[in-house]
């Protein structure tokens, strides 16, 4: 009798251990929209990210935040190359490319460095694609930021850079994640922007934070 509770009492500590909920670690890697640029890093998209997978019942380690305001794809790859990582991550994002359309560089050279940058997140994943996860670029554009500027001419340059980076997530079998649309109702909607006048509000984060937290509990981990 004192055999079989002894057997019984590992079995079930086995199972306890198998069935633990492993808490997830998060990698974000991009520029300005990655930190949250104007806005407590508490309204900062991959924070709230982390919030809504908690209340959602998801264990979550706070995120890990690779990027600097201004830093083009050029310019995150060589801040990755200076980093010391983790082995790997369960959640990894990706969203670069705003300051490359805004200093006018090549959507040609783009193309090549965003991809390599993605190849980056899906090695950090430990290449799992269903871990990571791109964002498109925002239109500041809309922004008052842009007053004086030519509108149409942004938005059309940051349609380009989207479609780029947008073909090249899909045909890899990643998840895009489509924010830009709703960056352009700022005019109508001046609550969208920070106070800095370019850069998001807490209250579109929040929006790219449901759009992204529902990708990610719609992935079995």
């Amino acid at each position: 009798m004192k055999k079989l509770f002894i057997i019984l009492f590992f079995l079930t500590a086995m199972i306890q251990h198998s069935t633990a909920q492993k808490t997830l670690s998060f990698l974000a890697l991009g520029d300005s929209y990655t930190i949250g640029e104007s806005v407590p890093i508490y309204h900062s998209f991959p924070y709230q990210t982390v919030q809504l997978l908690r209340k959602k019942g998801m264990q979550v380690h706070a995120a890990e935040i690779v990027a600097k305001t201004g830093w083009t794809t050029d310019e995150l790859m060589a801040g990755i190359e200076k980093t010391v990582f983790e082995k790997n991550y369960d959640i990894v994002t990706l969203l670069i490319g705003v300051n490359n359309q805004y200093r006018g560089k090549a959507a040609d050279a783009y193309a090549i460095e965003f991809e390599a940058l993605l190849n980056k997140a899906i090695a950090f994943a430990a290449g799992n694609k269903k871990h990571v996860y791109v964002l498109s670029i925002p239109d500041w554009g809309a922004t008052p930021f842009a007053e004086g500027r030519d509108r149409k001419k942004i938005a059309a340059e940051i349609d380009v850079f989207n479609s780029i980076n947008r073909k090249i997530t899909e045909a890899k079998g990643i998840t895009y994640i489509s924010i830009t649309e709703g960056t352009r109702e700022v005019p109508t909607n001046p609550k969208l922007v920070a106070k800095d006048g370019l850069h998001p509000s807490g209250d579109d984060y929040a929006r790219w934070a449901e759009k992204l937290s529902t990708a990610i509990m719609a992935i079995a981990y």
